[in-house]
């Protein structure tokens, strides 16, 4: 059976920058977490602005004040900073990404449910600890700290064995009820498809050499026995992509909290 902790929970305030560490937060009625992606970079044309399209994105550092409802921006390269408010001053930081940037874009704001990775599980990513750890092993060098960083999930779980997170999805459209605290119960969807993001260095957005493809050797080679092998058409794939199937209030996940598959 399984059975987990929750040991970390990250929000990602600004789609595509930094993360920042919280005790607790509240599961909106979309499933997704409160703050969580709130905001995000388009460009003229309303496409977003992220790593994955504008490696520039990378050299962003961003740091958040959630009680106070405040964001520090910082160009890595120019040392250049913006400071403010993430919701009155909107229109001042996206002048500011813009001049970063070298073309216009805006700053969107959707407090109902932000702007999900996957619109079809907007629920929160789930990983477990020990499977950053044993990521970051495969390649010579690199820290648990940098895979948390490339890999960008919301809710990271304290278990027995790396990859243990793997049994937190079933055959397709079978949504594993995912049992956290008292008070929510989400359902694991499928393992999260990777882009190029992870693929680079999580401040400098250098490229490290064959990442994609010694990631899905190694995760192919240690797939756990009772993962369903069918959910990986390849094996670029890691955490868990989850919707919401109950919130009871107050609807809230806090470090700590048990979690278990119902």
């Amino acid at each position: 059976m399984f059975s987990a902790l929750v040991d970390r929970i990250v929000l990602y305030p600004i789609k595509s920058l930094d993360g920042v560490d919280v005790q607790q937060v509240e599961v909106l009625p979309s499933g997704a977490l409160k703050y969580d992606r709130g905001l995000a970079i388009v460009d003229q044309q309303g496409n977003f602005v992220n790593g994955k399209r504008q490696p520039a994105v990378h050299g962003i550092r961003s740091s958040f004040d959630l009680s106070a409802g405040t964001v520090q921006l910082t160009d890595a390269a120019t040392q250049s900073r913006f400071d403010g408010h993430l919701t009155h001053d909107r229109d001042d930081m996206a002048r500011w990404l813009s001049d970063q940037l070298g073309f216009e874009v805006r700053v969107v704001e959707d407090t109902s449910g932000g702007f999900p990775d996957d619109s079809e599980a907007p629920g929160p990513t789930m990983i477990s600890t020990q499977s950053l750890t044993r990521v970051a092993s495969w390649f010579p060098g690199m820290e648990t700290s940098e895979v948390r960083r490339r890999f960008r999930a919301n809710i990271e779980l304290k278990v027995s064995e790396p990859f243990a997170e793997d049994a937190l999805f079933g055959v397709k459209s079978e949504f594993r009820p995912i049992v956290i605290g008292k008070y929510i119960t989400l359902g694991g969807t499928n393992p999260c498809q990777r882009c190029a993001v992870p693929t680079r260095d999580s401040e400098t957005g250098e490229v490290t050499a064959l990442f994609q493809k010694t990631f899905a050797e190694r995760r192919e080679a240690e797939l756990p026995a009772f993962a369903e092998r069918s959910r990986f058409n390849h094996f670029y794939r890691l955490a868990v992509n989850t919707l919401l199937l109950d919130r009871i209030d107050p609807g809230t996940i806090q470090v700590g909290d048990a979690v278990q598959v119902r």
